[in-house]
């Protein structure tokens, strides 16, 4: 996608999403009664799907199998896995509760992906009893899977993760190729790669391999040099059993998100040209392939909505008091440095607010002075009513909500804008009420310890 072309695209996403506000105040999304909303874009969502489908259908071989499969992690909600789905996007899990989202969004098993670090026998059985593809973590792991495929037939894809061991990112947290990660087996370490080989000489069944490296902040030169090592390990595992065994490599996720501006960058075409680059024979054909993004397709589609409830100075520095704090923001809060996010300030009418800036912070409700989404962050001074918006929240923000002070799990809505201009609402996920957070806090039971 040209340059011009990328920052079309997000003038075009930022009119929908300036719609979209005024849109919420004056359906009534957002007012006294309901002072914080979420919204996703369907259309930028639609849009970020059809890029990355279409960024390796050019870049494969023709008729290379290919499944971009979402990690459910990044927004599990159901209507966005059908939505995906839609797209002809997949499902990557790592959890139970996140295959009965796949499967509840209808997602079927030979498009779905089983990926975690801890599974138990009968997560194991029943994805293998289902047809879900599976890479097992670790030694252990591929040993219970030796025992339960003796037992049943199965026609579940089965791998191996592997870590490329190719070094860190930018957020430590979120690097999985480093030395010492606790995902897959480490493929420098002393004997570890001639064990992987025997280990798929000795297992026929074994038919894939699969890395991933990281997510926000590792750069893309580290994701393709992990990808290499992972086509490297394939060729030599194919070259040892004297047979195409591994069919197909899983090379995950993993594409950083543009936090600073509206600006989709890097592309999935550019990631597909940085892989074309490192491991040219990727995509000749020789191997299917198995992506797993989640941030990147969801991130910059989401928006939190709150209406500034008081304002102050404390100190001499202006302080606004909304909604939108910990609960939804939760990586922002607690590592500000690794997650910054933008503030976009509207008057309570929904029009973008204006004025000359002023550093303020803004803070959300929550019961301890760090909840802040922005430290002296230069802003039209905001006043009760007037509204602030967080976008780039699509991903692990609002959609895996952190019940801090029992703050209840706001509605999000899904929208999209007519061809006349109008913009229509669709609920996505109710908002929680104070009846469903006593229950879900043992009200039932409240008798139980006395």
């Amino acid at each position: 996608m040209a340059v011009e072309t990328r920052a079309q695209a997000a003038g075009a996403a930022a009119e929908r999403r300036d719609r979209a506000v005024r849109a919420a105040v004056e359906q009534g999304l957002i007012d006294e009664g309901s002072p914080l909303v979420c919204l996703l874009d369907v259309a930028g969502i639609r849009a970020s799907a059809a890029a990355l489908t279409s960024a390796f259908t050019e870049a494969l071989a023709p008729g290379t199998p290919v499944l971009h499969a979402f990690a459910v992690k990044a927004a599990p909600l159901v209507p966005v896995l059908r939505l995906l789905a839609d797209a002809g996007i997949g499902c990557e899990v790592a959890s139970p509760g996140e295959l009965a989202l796949a499967r509840a969004a209808g997602v079927a098993p030979h498009r779905t992906v089983l990926d975690s670090p801890a599974k138990t026998a009968a997560e194991l059985r029943d994805a293998l009893a289902l047809g879900i593809a599976v890479n097992a973590d670790n030694r252990q792991e591929l040993e219970r899977l030796d025992a339960l495929v003796a037992a049943a037939p199965t026609s579940s894809p089965i791998g191996v993760r592997i870590n490329p061991q190719t070094g860190a990112g930018a957020i430590d947290a979120l690097s999985t190729a480093t030395a010492t990660s606790k995902f897959g087996i480490a493929l420098r370490d002393p004997g570890a790669r001639e064990w992987l080989v025997r280990a798929y000489l000795d297992r026929p069944w074994l038919t894939r391999l699969h890395t991933h490296s990281g997510s926000q902040g590792v750069p893309l030169p580290l994701i393709a040099e992990g990808v290499r090592e992972l086509r490297a390990l394939a060729e030599e595992i194919n070259a040892a059993a004297g047979r195409r065994q591994v069919d197909t490599l899983d090379i995950g996720g993993g594409l950083p998100v543009n936090f600073a501006s509206d600006e989709e960058t890097p592309t999935y075409a550019q990631y597909a040209a940085a892989l074309r680059e490192a491991v040219p024979g990727l995509f000749d054909g020789s191997y299917g392939l198995v992506t797993e993004f989640g941030r990147s397709l969801l991130a910059k589609h989401g928006l939190v909505l709150s209406r500034v409830e008081y304002t102050k100075a404390t100190g001499g520095r202006p302080i606004a008091l909304t909604h939108a704090g910990v609960q939804l923001a939760t990586r922002t809060v607690y590592a500000p440095a690794a997650w910054p996010l933008r503030i976009l300030p509207y008057d309570a009418k929904g029009n973008p607010l204006t004025g000359p800036p002023v550093a303020q912070d803004v803070a959300g409700p929550a019961c301890f002075a760090g909840d802040l989404l922005a430290a002296a962050r230069e802003l039209p001074l905001l006043s009760p009513g007037d509204l602030v918006a967080v976008p780039d929240t699509g991903a692990y923000f609002f959609t895996a909500h952190y019940g801090y002070n029992s703050l209840p799990r706001p509605a999000i809505h899904g929208f999209t804008v007519t061809p006349a201009g109008g913009v229509r609402f669709t609920l996505a996920r109710p908002a929680q009420s104070l009846s469903d957070i006593t229950a879900e806090a043992g009200a039932a039971l409240r008798d139980a310890l006395l």
